[in-house]
């Protein structure tokens, strides 16, 4: 009996595409890899899930305002904004002459393309205008976001006004082990290099006023007056993991570790008293 092989044949033929297809895929990235699947998942009466750069600039812009000592709202409209025009991406390119996470326009009196690029400036300018449109408190998100935008779509924030609450309820401190992320592979930084970035990053978004101790080799400590204020440490901590080099953080009766990227009681010593906030670096 004579065995048909057009299937075989039209099998092999598609895994060879597919095979082809990958390599592609790959080269085209450096050699590296997609990474499948969310690196962040962010959980605070809903979930938001994310990869680490876009978890990192929605840290930043919640850090910007709460420095600010803007209110929670916004924080929301802010981060709305960034979703639309640039998923939280610090782009340095868009229409026409715009940049950055809320592709702002140097055309436009935002600053220069460099500063625009400085997550921290950029939101902070953001911040600065959406203070001056009156009544923006009680409008909806996307027409506070508008009126400081100015943008073709201006119904086009509101599809992200439920995803930035939830990013919003974590970040400022009102949700509890709700930033969770898991960083694989090699640490980017160790030792003193590693804890010198995680001091140099939380300075710039916080202020020089952040209560930040280097403790022994590779520790790091942050003493709070209230679970909300250490949540938002924490959080902001987790979001930036992955570029520091940041191994654990402890905060109360829980702690994150980078492998598992997972919130889970404290076992054994290290259980912190709910005052302060330890984070610990790969060595």
């Amino acid at each position: 009996m004579r065995v048909r092989k057009r299937p075989v044949i039209v099998a092999a033929v598609l895994v060879l595409v597919a095979a082809v297809a990958v390599v592609t895929a790959v080269n085209s990235m450096g050699g590296k890899l997609p990474h499948l699947g969310p690196e962040c998942i962010v959980q605070a009466g809903g979930q938001v899930a994310m990869d680490a750069v876009q978890m990192a600039n929605a840290a930043t812009i919640a850090a910007v305002g709460m420095r600010r000592e803007m209110p929670e709202r916004a924080v929301v409209v802010a981060l709305a904004t960034a979703l639309q025009e640039s998923k939280l991406e610090n782009r340095g390119d868009g229409d026409r002459d715009s940049v950055g996470l809320f592709q702002q326009r140097p055309s436009q009196g935002w600053g220069s393309a460099e500063k625009i690029q400085d997550p921290r400036y950029a939101a902070d300018r953001f911040y600065s205008a959406l203070k001056k449109v009156k009544g923006w408190e009680e409008m909806r998100v996307t027409d506070a976001a508008q009126r400081v935008q100015r943008s073709a779509y201006p119904n086009a924030y509101e599809k992200w006004a439920d995803e930035s609450a939830v990013l919003a309820k974590a970040l400022t401190g009102r949700a509890t082990g709700a930033v969770a992320c898991t960083v694989a592979g090699q640490p980017a930084l160790r030792g003193a290099a590693a804890a010198a970035a995680l001091t140099e990053g939380l300075r710039r978004d916080w202020g020089d006023s952040v209560p930040a101790r280097a403790g022994q080799a590779g520790d790091l400590t942050l003493a709070v007056t209230d679970p909300s204020t250490g949540w938002r440490y924490a959080h902001w901590l987790v979001a930036h993991a992955r570029e520091t080099g940041l191994e654990r953080v402890r905060f109360a009766d829980l702690e994150w570790r980078a492998p598992s990227g997972k919130w889970q009681p404290v076992t054994g010593t290290g259980a912190a008293d709910g005052r302060t906030v330890v984070a610990e670096v790969f060595r």
